[in-house]
């Protein structure tokens, strides 16, 4: 019997190829031979588009355009404050991830909540779910990194182990686990636009987690996978003109 926490997942049935498949379609994307730009101002846009995604899927009525000119609301503000912060983290999930999920929530609850909430717990179960949690990201898995992500994320949104930003934080900690597991080492991906853009399917799907049956774990599983591949789509990632050849 395998010891893997997460194998029986990536075991039912149409889970390996969608992420195979999506994990393919990332890779060229982001290799792409040099023909796009990668430069740090590329990967602030893609944290400032997913903070905004992030954002609206929390409540938020603000637009990417009042978050660039600093007027979004106070979710919006929140999210991208926590969007600033959030891959400076990545050394410290492959040490410590509950002590991360805790430090996110600080971050963005940061001017919503007294101090002594920051961080800290609804109760011992909540805490327990954490710790568990951050054992599952240290754990020896084979699964896909990206299958791993969902989970992460899907745990803490469903969980709601702090007392706000639940959802702001699963999302980041969903992207950390992108940048840490090395699928997307310069966070250029914009998962959260990916859940925003089928946000139907992904409430719905969340919703289905939360049961803790199979059937909802694996059809969370399913959808993830069509997230992400909407998330790359939807990366701030712009070719490079190829030099024009004109002819003879």
């Amino acid at each position: 019997m395998s010891t893997d926490p997460l194998a029986w997942l990536a075991q039912l049935e149409g889970v390996a190829s969608a992420y195979a498949a999506t994990r393919d379609g990332i890779d060229v994307m982001l290799r792409d031979r040099g023909l796009r730009q990668t430069d740090p101002a590329t990967t602030a846009e893609a944290l400032a588009v997913g903070a905004h995604a992030s954002a609206v899927l929390e409540g938020s009525t603000s637009t990417l355009a009042d978050l660039d000119a600093g007027v979004g609301d106070e979710i919006a503000q929140d999210s991208l404050r926590l969007s600033t912060e959030v891959l400076a983290l990545t050394p410290q999930l492959k040490r410590s991830p509950a002590q991360v999920f805790a430090r996110l929530h600080a971050v963005a609850a940061a001017t919503a909540l007294p101090p002594e909430q920051l961080g800290r717990p609804r109760d011992a179960e909540s805490a327990q779910r954490l710790q568990s949690l951050g054992q599952l990201v240290l754990a020896s898995t084979e699964v896909p990194a990206l299958l791993l992500a969902a989970v992460v994320h899907a745990e803490i949104a469903t969980a709601a182990p702090f007392s706000s930003h639940n959802g702001i934080v699963a999302r980041a900690a969903e992207r950390l686990v992108l940048v840490a597991r090395g699928v997307d080492p310069k966070s250029l991906m914009v998962p959260e636009a990916g859940h925003l853009a089928l946000r139907a399917q992904y409430e719905s799907n969340l919703s289905g987690y939360a049961s803790g049956q199979q059937r909802g774990l694996h059809a969370w599983a399913l959808y993830a996978a069509e997230a992400y591949a909407k998330g790359m789509e939807l990366s701030p990632l712009r070719p490079v003109k190829k030099p024009r050849r004109d002819r003879d």
